[in-house]
C-alpha cells in the first residue's frame, strides 16, 4: 500500500481517481479548495482543502502527509471558464508549486495531468495534423491559454525529470474528454449537455475530435503508471482515452465534415477506431481502457458501428435528440 497525495482530488477526474486508488488499497490524501460530503469519501481516503498557491502551503503538504506519489490534478479545467490571463496564471503556478513542493520534499513519484488540447485542434485560424490518430508524436500547437499552461504544465515536469535524473520519478498524462461515473446515468457534462446529445448530434463533439475517456479508466490507468514508473524511461508523456470514437459512425466519415482537409488524413479512422492513440501506454505499461460509451451510457444512441444498438435503443423508448 501506498500513501499518495491527490490535487484536485474533489474535481470531475479527482473524485474517481481517489475512489479508484483508494478501493485498490492505498492510503489517498485529496487536496483540494473544496472538500466533498465527508460520506462520498471512499474507506481508505482523507481530505484537506488548502490553497495550493498560498506560499508555502504545497511544501507544507508535502511534508506532513509524506507520500509516496504525488498525482497533481488541480486547475482550471475548462477552456475560457475564466478570463485567459487567469487560467493561465493559475495553471502554470499550480503546476510550479505542486511539482516543486514535492520534488523538495523528496517525493518519489510525481505526475502532473495535461490535455489533448496541447495539440492545437480547433484552433479558429485552422489546423491539421500531419497524420491521424494523433499520438505523443503529433506536433503541440496550443492557441488559447488553457492549452498553453498544460503544455508547460508538461515542460515544468520535464524541466524536473532533467534536473533530477532518476533520483524521483516524473509522468504527465493527457486524458481525453472526461467522463465521470454519474455522467453516464444522464448528468450533464461539463459542457452542459448530456453524452446522449453529444452522441446523437455530432457537431457536439467534433470540436473534441470525438475523444473521451470514462474516468475511471484514468484512474486505473494512474494506479499502473505508480507501480511500473521505475522501469520506464523517466519524464514521459502519455494520452490516456477510449478504446474507441465517442461517435455512431465512422470518424473517417465524421471529421472531414466538420475540419476541412482532412478526408485524407482520416480516411485510416474506419470502423470504432478513435482519433487519439493510446499505444504508448499500451506498450510502455500494458495498459488497456475497459469502459466504453457502448457499455456504460444508459439510453444509447444508434450506432451503425453496433448493430445492436438500435434495437436496445428502441427498447428504452428513447431517441436521439435534436439539438438547436
Amino acid at each position: 500500500m501506498s500513501r499518495i497525495l491527490v490535487t484536485g482530488g474533489s474535481g470531475r477526474l479527482g473524485r474517481s481517481v481517489v475512489d479508484g486508488l483508494a478501493r485498490a488499497g492505498h492510503h489517498v490524501i485529496s487536496v483540494d479548495r473544496d472538500a466533498v460530503p465527508a460520506a462520498q469519501l471512499p474507506a481508505g481516503a482523507v481530505q484537506h482543502t488548502a490553497d495550493l498557491l498560498a506560499p508555502g502551503e504545497a511544501l507544507r503538504l508535502m511534508q506532513d502527509a509524506t507520500p509516496d506519489a504525488v498525482i497533481h490534478l488541480a486547475a482550471i479545467a475548462v477552456p475560457f471558464s475564466a478570463p485567459e490571463d487567469v487560467i493561465f496564471s493559475t495553471n502554470t503556478r499550480l503546476a510550479f508549486a505542486v511539482l516543486s513542493a514535492a520534488t523538495e520534499a523528496g517525493v518519489p513519484k510525481i505526475v502532473t495531468a495535461s490535455s489533448p488540447t496541447v495539440l492545437g485542434y480547433g484552433s479558429p485560424a485552422g489546423w491539421l495534423p500531419d497524420a491521424f490518430p494523433l499520438d505523443e508524436e503529433t506536433t503541440p500547437k496550443p492557441w488559447n491559454a488553457y492549452a498553453l499552461s498544460k503544455l508547460i504544465a508538461e515542460q515544468t515536469m520535464q524541466m524536473f525529470a532533467a534536473a533530477q535524473g532518476d533520483r524521483i520519478r516524473y509522468a504527465a498524462f493527457r486524458p481525453c474528454f472526461v467522463i465521470s461515473p454519474e455522467e453516464w446515468e444522464g448528468a450533464p457534462t461539463q459542457q452542459g449537455h448530456t453524452l446522449a446529445e453529444r452522441l446523437a448530434d455530432p457537431a457536439l463533439a467534433a470540436p473534441a475530435l470525438f475523444n473521451y475517456v470514462d474516468a475511471r479508466d484514468v484512474a486505473d490507468f494512474l494506479e499502473l503508471l505508480l507501480q511500473k514508473m521505475d522501469a520506464i524511461p523517466n519524464g514521459q508523456t502519455f494520452f490516456v482515452g477510449a478504446a474507441d470514437a465517442l461517435a455512431t459512425e465512422p470518424l473517417a466519415e465524421l471529421i472531414p465534415r466538420f475540419l476541412p482537409g482532412s478526408a485524407g488524413l482520416a480516411a485510416g479512422l474506419t470502423g470504432t477506431r478513435p482519433g487519439f492513440s493510446v499505444d504508448k501506454a499500451r506498450k510502455l505499461l500494458g495498459w488497456e481502457p475497459t469502459r466504453t460509451w457502448r457499455t456504460e451510457l444508459r439510453n444509447p444512441a444508434p450506432s451503425r458501428l453496433n448493430d445492436e444498438a438500435p434495437a436496445a435503443f428502441a427498447a428504452a423508448g428513447t431517441g436521439p435528440k435534436e439539438t438547436p
